[in-house]
């Protein structure tokens, strides 16, 4: 059964993609599938979606880490630091986003493609150390989403390591990780955006 991991011949992106995952809101899209309710707890119990395995992802290649900032007028500004990987295809494979607002509160946010099973959620760990779960909040046609109010403790976690795993499971109930850089997080979050949008955006 073929997965977004497995190879597949390319297909040409479309700009309504790009733009969605630039620009994407938290609720309010039409043909949104519901994905599974969300946990109050984003800690994980390991033994609670057992897997049949692990296997490899397909190669991803990561960008740069950048700080992507919003603000309308006299609303509060929300910044996004954020990072992308792809397949060799150029398709998106993974985006990883925390969003802060100006007076305070923070959400991570993570773009998979579809067709992963929904609840077994995500989970993320920095440097082999404490798991995280994060549950799926909603599916398109291209991409689902798992977000989640962030842990104080794990976003400093990212700030001083150096890898952030991200676990998820396939069709197929076998585990599939890769691996995110973190050298350049902390300092990109704390630095001047590398862009601001005059514009309202909604998380």
């Amino acid at each position: 059964m073929s997965t977004p991991y497995s190879r597949r011949r390319p297909h040409p992106k479309q700009p309504a993609v790009a733009a969605f995952l630039l620009l994407a809101a938290s609720c309010g899209f039409a043909h949104s599938q519901q994905a599974p309710a969300p946990s109050n707890a984003p800690k994980v119990d390991p033994a609670e979606v057992p897997t049949r395995g692990q296997r490899p992802p397909r190669e991803i290649k990561y960008g740069d880490w950048r700080k992507l900032c919003f603000k309308a007028g006299s609303a509060k500004m929300l910044c996004r630091t954020t990072i992308t990987g792809t397949f060799e295809t150029g398709q998106t494979a993974v985006r990883i986003d925390l969003i802060e607002r100006q007076d305070g509160g923070a959400r991570l946010q993570l773009f998979l493609p579809v067709g992963l099973y929904l609840q077994a959620g995500v989970t993320l760990s920095v440097d082999q150390k404490e798991p995280y779960r994060f549950p799926y909040t909603w599916c398109l046609s291209n991409a689902c989403i798992a977000a989640h109010p962030a842990d104080p403790k794990l976003i400093m976690e990212m700030e001083s390591g150096r890898t952030l795993a991200l676990e998820v499971v396939d069709s197929n109930i076998l585990s599939v990780t890769t691996s995110i850089p973190l050298e350049r997080f902390g300092s990109v979050r704390h630095d001047a955006p590398a862009q601001t949008f005059d514009q309202p955006i909604d998380e």
